[in-house]
């Protein structure tokens, strides 16, 4: 089975996936993607244990765990043992940003839990399973294969790309932020050497930086502003701070709000779901500060890290 990106990781996202064949061993395999995004009985005919092993990068809106949710699912209904090989997570180290209202649940957030919610995917798997969120209550026969060494202290390197737009570890540590650019006409570098390191838009003068989106084959093919000069920032040093304080950055959101003509076609019908509400799109655009918006995250996230305890494996942070 494979989720977006494919079996390998190396589509470009939103990309339609197909069912087939892997080049590298022969293998059926059935995409996870599109239409078809939770196994079917059919799908599960002769299946006796399911492996899920993906690396995640922590963050709501990044469908790996979507897909584990569903792949969950189906098996809790078929009787099939899930069996997770956990991995580290590399935005492990903190818990941030508004938790999801269920009335925005969406293949990029499902459940209620904020956009860095600080759990591997093993532990995100047994809290699913504690919370009864699967369809109907149910739970599926879950077994985790715990990590060595790791702790939510850990600075964890990712040795292989998760997707082809997060090449690097200053992408990852700042994909939890800049992905919220992905509901505005502002672009994060698809179709760059940057991807998810900078941010831009023509209209955007003066930035400190520009870049020009184009095709590129396998990465990002129909980029956002594709041919347009976007003015902007490179944020590819900011990355630093982020992996040693470990929080969300919204500033870059409000002043590229603040800086730009259009106000009114800012946002597109896709960052509601992204933020996992209508609070924070209406908090920017009335001008709220960034401690007003973060002080209204505060309650549901002090009672999701009451919860999140109960799920965790590893060492938490300080």
């Amino acid at each position: 089975f494979g989720p977006e990106h494919g079996f390998r990781g190396d589509h470009p996202d939103g990309k339609e996936i197909n069912s087939g064949k892997d080049p590298k061993t022969g293998l059926e395999i059935i995409s996870l993607y599109g239409n078809h995004k939770k196994p079917t009985k059919s799908d599960l005919l002769n299946i006796e244990i399911m492996l899920f092993d993906i690396q995640d990068v922590g963050a709501r809106f990044y469908t790996y765990i979507s897909t584990l949710t569903y792949v969950m699912e189906a098996c809790a209904e078929n009787n099939i043992p899930v069996i997770v090989t956990d991995r580290p997570n590399p935005n492990g180290f903190y818990v941030d940003g508004p938790v999801l209202d269920p009335a925005f649940a969406s293949f990029v957030g499902l459940y209620p839990v904020p956009i860095v919610y600080g759990m591997t995917i093993g532990e995100y798997a047994a809290m699913v399973n504690g919370e009864k969120w699967l369809q109907d209550g149910n739970a599926c026969d879950l077994t985790i294969i715990k990590c060595k060494n790791y702790t939510h202290n850990s600075r964890y390197q990712l040795p292989v790309s998760p997707s082809p737009n997060l090449q690097d570890m200053k992408a990852i540590y700042l994909y939890p932020s800049l992905c919220l650019f992905e509901g505005t006409v502002v672009s994060v570098g698809r179709g760059t050497e940057n991807p998810f390191k900078v941010y831009g838009h023509p209209e955007l003068k003066p930035g400190s930086y520009y870049f020009t989106p184009q095709p590129i084959k396998g990465v990002s093919e129909n980029p956002p502003l594709m041919g347009r000069v976007c003015y902007g920032y490179d944020l590819s040093d900011v990355s630093e701070s982020i992996k040693i304080h470990g929080r969300i950055e919204l500033s870059w959101l409000q002043e590229a709000y603040k800086n730009i003509n259009s106000k009114n076609g800012f946002f597109t019908n896709y960052f509601d779901k992204l933020a996992g509400n209508r609070n924070l799109r209406e908090q920017i655009a009335s001008g709220k500060s960034e401690s007003e918006i973060r002080n209204s995250w505060k309650p549901e996230l002090e009672l999701f890290k009451e919860k999140r305890k109960k799920y965790l494996l590893y060492p938490d942070f300080n």
